[in-house]
């Protein structure tokens, strides 16, 4: 795959993502462009955009992020997810699998936000890179993404 370097910084106006690395992935693992999340103080989170396909992404999902506690609540996550998609637009996918554990009601409602269906809540298999024993069900959102 090959990274886009127009997408090296992203900004709403109110956050602002900074590229922190591009990963190529491996086997399991989708490459992945990770980001700081940034409000006018610093940071506040992570994000990561995984692109691609493969046997992991419909359990693994194509977005990951992580919020510091103390700014929680701002909609800091469904900003920096809205900022990641015009990524996934220019390699060429149509559509991201977005999960997250189904007693996660904060991510639930940031993925319902973004305009997500929910596919299944699902047991997530052995055969799955980060399947761990007494895993909790996840809940498995697919968000279809609009032409430019």
């Amino acid at each position: 795959m090959n990274f886009l370097n127009s997408f090296n910084l992203l900004t709403d106006g109110i956050i602002t993502l900074c590229l922190t690395e591009q990963n190529p992935g491996s086997d399991e693992m989708l490459p992945f462009y990770y980001y700081d999340i940034l409000d006018r103080n610093g940071t506040v989170g992570k994000i990561s955009i995984r692109i691609g396909n493969n046997a992991h992404s419909y359990f693994n999902g194509h977005i990951g992020y992580e919020v510091d506690e103390a700014y929680r609540g701002r909609h800091y996550a469904l900003a920096a997810c809205k900022l990641v998609l015009p990524v996934a637009k220019a390699h060429d996918m149509h559509h991201l699998y977005l999960t997250c554990q189904a007693s996660n009601a904060a991510s639930r409602k940031t993925i319902e936000q973004m305009g997500a269906a929910l596919l299944e809540i699902a047991d997530i298999p052995k055969s799955c890179f980060f399947w761990r024993p007494g895993m909790e069900k996840y809940c498995v959102y697919r968000l279809d993404l609009c032409s430019p």
